[in-house]
C-alpha cells in the first residue's frame, strides 16, 4: 500500500497512511488522490463545513467495501480540532468534530471519509439552524433535467419571499439548494418551512413535483425531502466525494450554469481544475442570513385555509405532537379493512 506520506495543510502536517490503496477500483483512483482532491479545494470544502458538527462516512477499505456513518468523534482526535454535543431524537448526545480548516478534512479523509455530512448548525448554536436546505430528488422515471426544471421554480418562489438559495448537484442525478438564514427558529420551525415551499412548489407543478412522504404516492416525480431538515438528518457537503464508481463530487453552481450543467461531469479530477479557475462559486453564502417570517406565514395559511398540518417524520424518531399516523397509506387500508 506504500509507505505513509506527510500532507501539508496551513500550518498544520498530516499522516495520510497508505497513500495507495485504491479507493474507487472501477477508476483506479487511490486515498492519495482523494486527499490531494480535498487539498485542491480546500477552502472549499472548508466553507462548507467550518464549525458545523460533522458525520464522516467512511469506506476504510474504499467504496467496494464496507462503510458506516460515524456520528461520535474518531478515537485519537487531535487536540486542534474543535468539537460540539449534538442532541439526537432519542435524547441521548454525541460530540461531533467541527471542522475549521482544511487539515481536519485531510485528516478525516486519512480516515477513509469520502463524504462530509454537516448539521445545518455552528458549533456556539446547536439547536439553532442557520440553513434552510432544500432537496429536490428525482424519483424513478425523472432525471437531473426535471430537477433544473423544478430548481427554477425554486428560484422564482425564493424571490417572491425574500429569500435567496445556492444551488448545487448531490453528486447524483438531485440538487440541494441552500438559504442561509438567521440562527433564531427551531429544527421544528425550520422543517416546517421546507414543508411549506415543497407545497407551494407541488401546487405550481402538480404534473412534476411532490411531497408525499410514501413512496407508492410520489408517481415520476421530483419529490421535496422536507425531512432532510428534521434534526439529525444531514446532507453531503458542497464538494464532498460521493461514494460511485467514477468519484464524483457534490459541485456548488450558480443559477446561470444550472440548465447547461451535467452532474457527472464533477468529479475528483475535473473539479480542481474548475476550483482553480472560479474558485468557490459559493464563497459569499456566510455573507448573508435571512429571515423565515414569509415562509412561516406561507405555512400558517396552508393549514388555516387549507387544512395542512404536519407531516410524517422518519421511521426512527419519536412520535411527534401534531404528526399524522406514520403508516403507508396501503397498510393503513389494509389495516382498517
Amino acid at each position: 500500500m506504500g509507505e505513509a506520506v506527510e500532507l501539508h495543510a496551513g500550518e498544520r502536517t498530516v499522516r495520510l497512511s497508505s497513500p495507495d490503496k485504491i479507493y474507487f477500483p472501477e477508476s483506479g483512483y487511490t486515498k492519495w488522490d482523494v486527499a490531494q482532491y480535498y487539498l485542491a479545494v480546500g477552502d472549499g470544502i472548508t466553507r462548507a463545513l467550518r464549525d458545523r458538527p460533522t458525520t464522516l462516512e467512511r469506506f476504510p477499505e474504499g467504496v467496494g467495501g464496507e462503510s458506516f456513518f460515524q456520528k461520535r468523534v474518531p478515537k485519537n482526535l487531535p487536540d486542534w480540532i474543535p468539537t460540539a454535543r449534538i442532541a439526537f431524537p432519542s435524547g441521548r448526545t454525541a460530540d461531533e468534530m467541527c471542522p475549521t480548516e482544511t487539515a481536519a478534512v485531510l485528516w478525516a479523509a486519512n480516515l477513509g471519509c469520502l463524504t462530509f455530512h454537516p448539521w445545518p448548525v455552528r458549533r456556539d448554536r446547536p439547536e439553532h439552524p442557520d440553513e434552510l436546505r432544500i432537496d429536490l430528488d428525482p424519483q424513478p422515471g425523472t432525471d437531473f433535467a426535471d430537477a433544473v426544471r423544478t430548481a427554477h421554480e425554486l428560484h422564482a418562489l425564493l424571490d417572491e419571499h425574500g429569500l435567496r438559495g445556492w444551488p448545487k448537484t448531490s453528486g447524483g442525478r438531485g440538487l440541494h439548494v441552500y438559504v442561509p438564514i438567521e440562527p433564531r427558529w427551531t429544527f421544528t420551525e425550520v422543517r416546517r418551512c421546507a414543508i411549506a415551499v415543497g407545497r407551494e412548489l407541488q401546487r405550481r407543478m402538480p404534473e412534476r413535483v411532490t411531497t408525499a412522504w410514501w413512496k407508492e404516492e410520489r408517481g415520476e416525480k421530483i419529490f421535496v425531502d422536507y425531512n432532510q431538515t428534521a434534526r439529525d438528518r444531514t446532507i453531503a457537503s458542497a464538494y464532498s466525494v460521493r461514494p460511485r464508481p467514477h468519484a464524483p463530487v457534490s459541485a456548488p453552481l450558480t443559477w446561470d450554469e444550472l440548465d447547461e450543467a451535467d452532474p457527472r461531469a464533477f468529479d475528483i479530477a475535473t473539479m480542481p481544475v474548475r476550483f482553480a479557475e472560479l474558485g468557490d462559486v459559493h464563497a459569499d453564502m456566510d455573507d448573508h442570513a435571512f429571515g423565515l417570517e414569509s415562509l412561516l406565514e406561507l405555512a400558517q395559511r396552508d393549514e388555516h385555509d387549507h387544512g395542512l398540518g404536519d407531516m410524517p417524520y422518519p421511521p426512527d424518531y419519536p412520535k411527534m405532537p401534531g404528526e399524522p399516523k406514520r403508516v403507508a397509506p396501503s397498510r393503513a387500508k389494509h389495516e382498517d379493512a
